[in-house]
């Protein structure tokens, strides 16, 4: 059976851009929004599912009342930690670590940031959540609400791209999108 998965990237956060990584964030007025706009007309969903850091489980939590959905929290399905460089903006890297942070947005898999988690290690993760998710709920429609490189990673997987393209997948705050998942996990984005 085939799980159908709605990815909803979190909206902005009051600490701004950058590499946010595993810092707890809170979203901004703009940012509640923007998820509220994009779930407007989504679903409807058996269940939510959400990385527990705040910006994405707040308003899991809240929409599941709406809606009354069960929510459940999965660790796994975090943002990337980017070690030393949690907190920091491409910009000030580029001043900084300007040819760590070009090796990594080269080829994600092969650099890893300093005291970060490899992608590799990243990608494993995710990937046994989505699979746990699949065999759990298949034949369900679910709402994942988590972070651009958690969408990024899916996204990537299901267009079929090369590991070094990752990166390049476009994912803005409050994006909506829909995968198809068999067990393995296979992703398949859904047109």
């Amino acid at each position: 059976m085939t799980l159908h998965l709605d990815l909803l990237r979190h909206g902005e956060t009051e600490l701004g851009g950058g590499l946010r990584g595993s810092l707890d964030d809170a979203l901004t007025d703009r940012g509640w929004e923007q998820m509220r706009e994009a779930v407007a007309a989504g679903g409807p969903w058996d269940r939510l599912v959400s990385s527990p850091l705040q910006r994405c489980a707040r308003f899991t939590e809240q929409l599941g009342v709406r809606l009354d959905l069960p929510v459940h929290l999965d660790k796994d399905l975090q943002e990337l930690h980017f070690g030393a460089w949690e907190g920091c903006s491409a910009a000030a890297l580029m001043d900084t670590d300007a040819e760590a942070l070009g090796r990594f947005w080269a080829d994600p898999y092969a650099f890893t940031p300093p005291g970060g988690e490899p992608v590799l290690e990243f990608s494993k993760r995710v990937l046994a959540a989505v699979e746990r998710l699949t065999v759990a709920y298949a034949g369900e429609r679910v709402l994942l609400v988590s972070h651009g490189g958690v969408m990024r990673l899916l996204l990537a997987q299901a267009r079929g791209l090369p590991r070094e393209q990752l990166l390049n997948v476009e994912v803005g705050h409050g994006a909506l999108f829909s995968l198809r998942v068999q067990s393995g996990p296979v992703l398949k984005e859904a047109v």
